[in-house]
């Protein structure tokens, strides 16, 4: 007897899928096909030609940065700056950093919605088993046609089956804008890690350019320190007077007055080193930096303008809302079409739980239903409109996205090329600072001094000297914020960013996904 139940309701089940692959089959779906927007039609980033090379100067770091048309960016492009320590932390700030964890997260959470949304390209069957004790009224005939009793069992074991035909592309829209949010948030992962990498190499070109800073400083400290003491002692032989003495005084104080901001931004950068790489401020990372220890890129790659709305996850993530925008207006439209549903029910009854599952005990019904929506007070009329006005507003997203896109590029091209000419500028201004500087010393140290020149040669030589190393500084940071602008190199990466991790709560531990029992 179950055998043949169970046959049957498999046959059951099989005509109702059957007609539901029909209808399926025969459907469109309603609403514009989404397109990827075409590339921008220019060929370079800037109005004039960009020149091939930047200048160069004697400096560290003051090697020429040449510019490659169409190269591609390399996945993990922090490794050319030849810092162990660099790689390192990076390395370490992508396997815990929360922010990162945390889109990565949201990601699988919209992937899930998408399948979830899937199911529903597949009937919705149901089994139960109802087992009642009933009584009918005495006034009437007896409600079964083989007991005489008034109270009796009935025992019900049936399969329902609903199936509503997507022939207008409704569940189809659903998942496809689903599916838009979720390659969306893949972007946003994408965005997340490069913002990542980006903010630890410009933190740590921070912490070396401070770093520099104060050694610069501490240096002209002790200089200072010790021409105060030929001052004074100059003093004592009558050579200059006591305001002579006084300005010095003053110009070392002014000097070391210079060093507690620079330590107060260093010690902030080394939190947010910490703060990046998954720490706490107490925890610090365990590298430091100096400018000594990046070396430039000197081949700089240059993506073409119809590429970088490709690598932008930023333009990325604005083409999915694009995407996810038209797929609603397609939700819309079908929400004002007629909706068609399959519905079936079958399986067996008795009052005699030990011949359930006589075949005479068997039922079955199958019906449809066609539902139209006649009047809402003009609800999906506006929703429909709704719909297109955001699409509307997602194009021009979407379009500020790739001219954001572009200039942020050509801002990061132009800078590179400043910041060349800056740090060689900054040379020179340091060398002749330093020529004047020392023939001031010298004079002091032979008692013909000339306190006032002296007092504008060391300030002058202490602002070249912070000059040098900002311009270095800042070639380094323009430098990673070229290959930022240009999308990072994610789209190299033979797999996504790591599996996400959770936080076991009790025990601090770090623990995959796929290791956890729910």
């Amino acid at each position: 007897m179950v055998g043949k139940a169970s046959l049957c309701t498999a046959r059951f089940s099989a005509a109702v899928a059957v007609l539901a692959t029909a209808g399926l089959l025969a459907a469109c779906a309603v609403g514009p096909n989404f397109r990827v927007p075409a590339p921008p039609e220019i060929s370079r980033y800037t109005q004039e030609l960009l020149e091939r090379q930047t200048s160069s100067t004697d400096a560290p770091n003051g090697v020429a940065q040449i510019f490659l048309q169409g190269r591609d960016i390399p996945q993990e492009w922090w490794r050319l700056f030849k810092s162990r320590e660099l790689n390192s932390l990076i390395e370490r700030s992508l396997q815990v950093n929360p922010n990162l964890q945390a889109a990565m997260f949201a990601l699988g959470a919209t992937q899930e919605s998408v399948y979830a949304q899937e199911g529903h390209f597949f009937p919705f069957v149901q089994a139960n088993f109802i087992p009642t004790r009933q009584r009918s009224s005495e006034s009437l005939s007896p409600v079964t046609s083989s007991l005489t009793a008034f109270t009796f069992n009935l025992y019900t074991a049936q399969v329902l089956v609903s199936y509503t035909v997507d022939i207008w592309g409704l569940n189809r829209r659903t998942v496809e804008s689903l599916q838009a949010q979720a390659d969306l948030q893949r972007f946003e992962v994408e965005a997340a890690y490069l913002t990542l990498t980006s903010n630890v190499v410009v933190a740590a070109i921070t912490e070396a350019s401070l770093r520099g800073q104060i050694d610069a400083t501490n240096e002209l400290i002790s200089i200072n320190t010790k021409m105060l003491d030929i001052t004074r002692r100059q003093l004592e032989a009558g050579f200059v007077n006591r305001s002579d003495v006084a300005a010095q005084e003053a110009a070392l104080a002014q000097v070391k007055a210079t060093l507690p901001p620079l330590r107060k931004a260093l010690a902030q950068t080394r939190d947010l080193l910490a703060a990046l790489s998954g720490g706490y401020p107490s925890q610090g990372p365990r590298e430091t930096f100096k400018l000594e220890m990046l070396r430039l890129p000197v081949d700089l790659p240059v993506s073409l303008p119809s590429q970088l709305i490709e690598q932008r996850p930023d333009v990325r993530v604005a083409e999915q809302m694009l995407h996810a925008a038209s797929a609603q207006i397609g939700i819309a439209t079908a929400n004002r079409l007629p909706s068609f549903t399959i519905n079936a029910n079958g399986g067996y009854v008795s009052t005699i739980l030990a011949n359930l599952f006589n075949p005479a005990n068997q039922f079955w019904l199958l019906g449809a239903n066609v539902t139209q929506t006649v009047f809402q007070g003009g609800v999906l009329f506006h929703q429909l409109r709704g719909a297109k006005a955001t699409y509307d507003q997602a194009v021009w997203a979407y379009r500020a996205a790739v001219i954001g896109a572009v200039q942020n590029v050509a801002d990061v091209l132009r800078a590179l090329q400043n910041d060349a000419d800056a740090l060689r500028a900054a040379r020179d201004f340091e060398r002749a600072a330093k020529i004047s500087f020392d023939l001031a010393r010298q004079r002091l140290e032979t008692g013909n001094a000339n306190v006032l020149l002296l007092l504008t040669a060391q300030a002058t030589y202490l602002q070249a000297e912070i000059q040098v190393v900002q311009a270095r500084a800042a070639r380094l940071s323009d430098t990673a914020a070229l290959f930022q602008a240009l999308g990072g190199g994610w789209w190299n990466r033979p797999e996504a960013p790591a599996a996400p991790k959770i936080l076991d709560v009790g025990t601090g531990w770090a623990t995959t996904l796929i290791d956890r029992h729910y």
